[in-house]
Protein backbone atom coordinates (compact mmCIF):
# COMPACT_ATOMS: atom_id res chain seq x y z
CA UNK A 1 0.00 0.00 0.00
CA UNK A 2 1.21 3.49 -0.87
CA UNK A 3 1.37 5.90 2.07
CA UNK A 4 2.29 9.56 1.88
CA UNK A 5 1.98 12.48 -0.45
CA UNK A 6 3.43 12.62 -3.92
CA UNK A 7 4.19 15.80 -5.80
CA UNK A 8 4.79 15.23 -9.47
CA UNK A 9 4.81 17.22 -12.67
CA UNK A 10 1.87 17.34 -15.07
CA UNK A 11 3.25 14.81 -17.53
CA UNK A 12 4.49 12.17 -15.10
CA UNK A 13 2.12 9.35 -14.23
CA UNK A 14 2.67 7.32 -11.07
CA UNK A 15 0.67 4.09 -11.11
CA UNK A 16 1.09 3.42 -7.36
CA UNK A 17 -1.08 6.38 -6.45
CA UNK A 18 -4.06 5.36 -4.37
CA UNK A 19 -6.03 8.28 -5.77
CA UNK A 20 -6.73 8.72 -9.46
CA UNK A 21 -7.42 12.42 -9.84
CA UNK A 22 -5.72 14.33 -12.59
CA UNK A 23 -5.14 18.05 -12.96
CA UNK A 24 -5.49 19.08 -16.58
CA UNK A 25 -3.73 22.33 -17.44
CA UNK A 26 -3.89 23.80 -20.92
CA UNK A 27 -0.52 25.55 -20.87
CA UNK A 28 -1.15 27.28 -24.19
CA UNK A 29 -4.46 28.71 -22.98
CA UNK A 30 -2.83 29.87 -19.75
CA UNK A 31 -0.03 31.54 -21.73
CA UNK A 32 -2.59 33.34 -23.93
CA UNK A 33 -4.49 34.47 -20.86
CA UNK A 34 -1.35 35.77 -19.17
CA UNK A 35 -0.36 37.59 -22.37
CA UNK A 36 -3.74 39.38 -22.37
CA UNK A 37 -3.33 40.68 -18.81
CA UNK A 38 -3.62 44.45 -18.56
CA UNK A 39 -1.48 46.60 -16.31
CA UNK A 40 -3.29 47.59 -13.12
CA UNK A 41 -3.52 51.39 -13.11
CA UNK A 42 -2.17 53.41 -10.20
CA UNK A 43 -5.08 54.45 -8.00
CA UNK A 44 -2.98 56.81 -5.91
CA UNK A 45 0.41 58.36 -6.23
CA UNK A 46 2.70 59.22 -3.38
CA UNK A 47 4.82 61.68 -5.32
CA UNK A 48 5.02 65.24 -4.08
CA UNK A 49 5.14 68.28 -6.37
CA UNK A 50 8.90 67.77 -6.84
CA UNK A 51 8.47 64.11 -7.83
CA UNK A 52 9.78 62.68 -4.54
CA UNK A 53 8.21 59.44 -3.30
CA UNK A 54 6.42 60.22 -0.02
CA UNK A 55 4.73 56.85 0.52
CA UNK A 56 6.65 56.01 3.70
CA UNK A 57 5.82 59.37 5.26
CA UNK A 58 2.15 59.10 4.25
CA UNK A 59 1.85 55.61 5.74
CA UNK A 60 3.54 56.79 8.95
CA UNK A 61 1.18 59.78 9.15
CA UNK A 62 -1.88 57.56 8.61
CA UNK A 63 -0.62 55.03 11.18
CA UNK A 64 -0.13 57.75 13.79
CA UNK A 65 -3.56 59.23 13.02
CA UNK A 66 -5.23 55.84 13.50
CA UNK A 67 -3.44 55.40 16.85
CA UNK A 68 -4.61 58.84 18.00
CA UNK A 69 -8.17 58.15 16.81
CA UNK A 70 -8.26 54.87 18.77
CA UNK A 71 -6.95 56.58 21.92
CA UNK A 72 -9.65 59.24 21.57
CA UNK A 73 -12.39 56.64 21.05
CA UNK A 74 -11.26 54.76 24.17
CA UNK A 75 -11.15 57.97 26.24
CA UNK A 76 -14.60 59.05 25.00
CA UNK A 77 -16.12 55.65 25.75
CA UNK A 78 -14.56 55.48 29.21
CA UNK A 79 -15.93 58.95 29.98
CA UNK A 80 -19.37 57.93 28.68
CA UNK A 81 -19.39 54.76 30.79
CA UNK A 82 -18.18 56.59 33.92
CA UNK A 83 -20.94 59.19 33.57
CA UNK A 84 -23.73 56.63 33.11
CA UNK A 85 -25.00 55.32 36.46
CA UNK A 86 -26.15 52.07 34.84
CA UNK A 87 -22.71 51.41 33.33
CA UNK A 88 -20.36 52.70 36.05
CA UNK A 89 -20.03 49.24 37.56
CA UNK A 90 -18.26 48.07 34.38
CA UNK A 91 -15.16 50.11 35.15
CA UNK A 92 -12.84 48.71 37.78
CA UNK A 93 -11.96 51.30 40.40
CA UNK A 94 -8.41 51.09 41.69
Amino acid sequence: MFVGAVSDNFEERIEQKIFHAEIVVDNEAVAREVKAYKEIPDMATFDDKDGNDTMREEIERNYNQVKEDVKQIVADELARIESDPQLQHLIKKE
